[in-house]
């Protein structure tokens, strides 16, 4: 029956659809009035259709497994497993352990957590013989322990030790047998945070895992999911999704080069760069379209942020609110239902093959050009990033991106400075390093400083 009804419309083609638009449009130029171009110089048509999608994507992403992840600062071992067990208890399945030092009590800190509770732990140091020990206390079916030198070295300018002992440490580590643990990893939320394009982000994502998988191929399990990414989700939320998508599709051709497992993990977790400190309570809004773009693009964990993050202490209203609001999206609004939401949509598909293309090609560049700690260490990606970032600054000056509260619709009435426990802006650094670090910007610093000394 159905049949008989489709079978009387005829199929209509782009080329139709393009006639008619401009018949529409009276004289008016298709491609100045209805087409624009974004910063990673794609051209977004105003419509989509089968013949944009010939060749469609295969990208697996098992969105109905993602993770509803928390972070815990440890302090005290025995106060963070406490805290651990009850977000445990109130809908959480993964915990994000951050470790100042080594001086933690590993066993105090894991007791009791359910074996098929997903862990991150994020050293803020490098200790081969901590890392060890903690492995040795892990019986957990999945475990990633957060070893990123390049990271550490991208964001303070700086090995932890050196690039020859940082790497030893790390060569160690990965010659060890610890089959359900994932230790490289990749810190790539920096790039976005930092004001990079899309494309960049891809691509310097890639050439930095590139740097890992080059030197420790022969030393990974080519049956076990190699390598863990940390990405940062903005706010354009069809090509967040296909961002995601495209670094998926990108690995799997890397780690394919080397003989290995052609999965990767991804937590996601929102920007910091579109977040605002006056009208804040927006950043909910923003929070919540972020992490929809990141379980769409097939993220496996998702931490969500506070929306007072970055100039109130840990608390547990806001805390409470991030997680409600992934609870919400997985348990109320269905985002796990469907493996694969994103594949099928024209739009998103010909983003994903677009992006993947442009940050293939400018990985390429970065390769040839020496990789990517050569192009860090001559300064380059720095500059790359510094350059896409003053134009998403200007854009922002002018008006033309818009940060409702903040540069449109500001209520003149808030007021911020009692309400600052962190400080919320550039902090500026005078040691030594020997790179010139990469560093996170939130686009409305210069408007809210500008607005505190006037309260």
């Amino acid at each position: 029956m159905s049949k008989t009804m489709f079978d009387e419309f005829q199929p209509v083609s782009a080329k139709q659809w393009k006639q008619k638009i401009q018949v529409d449009l009276k004289g008016k130029d298709y491609n100045e009035t209805l087409v624009w171009k974004t910063p990673e110089g794609v051209d977004v048509k105003p419509f989509y259709t089968y013949e944009d999608c010939s060749n469609p994507l295969t990208i697996d992403t098992q969105a109905k497994n993602w993770k509803i992840c928390q972070p815990v600062f440890v302090n005290d071992a025995e106060k963070s497993n406490q805290k651990a067990q009850s977000l445990l208890e109130s809908g959480v399945d993964s915990i994000y352990f951050i470790l100042p030092s080594a001086q933690i009590e590993v066993e105090t800190l894991v007791q009791k957590l359910p074996a098929d509770t997903t862990l991150h732990f994020k050293l803020e140091f490098l200790s081969e013989v901590f890392i060890e020990h903690l492995l040795k206390h892990l019986s957990h079916k999945n475990v990633f322990i957060e070893v990123d030198v390049i990271g550490h070295l991208t964001k303070t300018g700086n090995w932890f030790n050196s690039l020859k002992q940082d790497h030893k440490i790390l060569e160690n580590l990965l010659s060890g047998s610890h089959p359900q643990s994932t230790l490289l990893n990749v810190q790539s939320q920096l790039y976005q945070n930092a004001g990079a394009t899309i494309v960049q982000q891809l691509a310097y994502t890639l050439a930095h895992a590139n740097e890992y998988l080059n030197h420790y191929h022969h030393l990974l399990n080519p049956n076990q999911p190699a390598i863990s990414f940390n990405i940062a989700v903005g706010s354009n939320y069809f090509f967040e999704i296909a961002k995601l998508r495209a670094l998926r599709l990108l690995y799997s051709a890397l780690a394919d080069e080397y003989g290995l497992h052609q999965n990767c993990h991804i937590l996601a977790s929102p920007s910091k760069r579109n977040k605002t400190l006056y009208d804040y309570n927006t950043n909910l809004l923003r929070t919540t379209s972020e992490c929809m773009s990141a379980i769409l693009g097939g993220a496996n964990t998702v931490l969500n942020l506070p929306y007072d993050v970055f100039y109130k202490k840990s608390h547990a209203f806001s805390e409470r609110i991030a997680r409600n609001q992934l609870l919400i999206l997985k348990h109320e609004s269905y985002f796990n239902a469907v493996n694969n939401p994103a594949s099928g949509a024209y739009y998103i598909e010909s983003l994903t093959h677009d992006l993947a293309e442009k940050a293939l090609a400018l990985f390429k560049d970065i390769e040839a050009s020496g990789g990517f700690l050569k192009q860090l260490k001559e300064g380059i990606i720095q500059r790359k990033i510094k350059e896409s970032a003053q134009k998403e600054q200007e854009a922002f000056q002018s008006g033309k991106l818009v940060l409702l509260g903040t540069n449109k619709h500001p209520n003149p009435k808030d007021k911020m400075k009692n309400e600052l426990e962190l400080y919320p802006f550039i902090k500026q650094r005078s040691e030594k390093t020997l790179i010139e670090p990469i560093i996170e910007t939130r686009l409305s610093e210069k408007t809210e400083q500008e607005r505190l000394k006037t309260e």
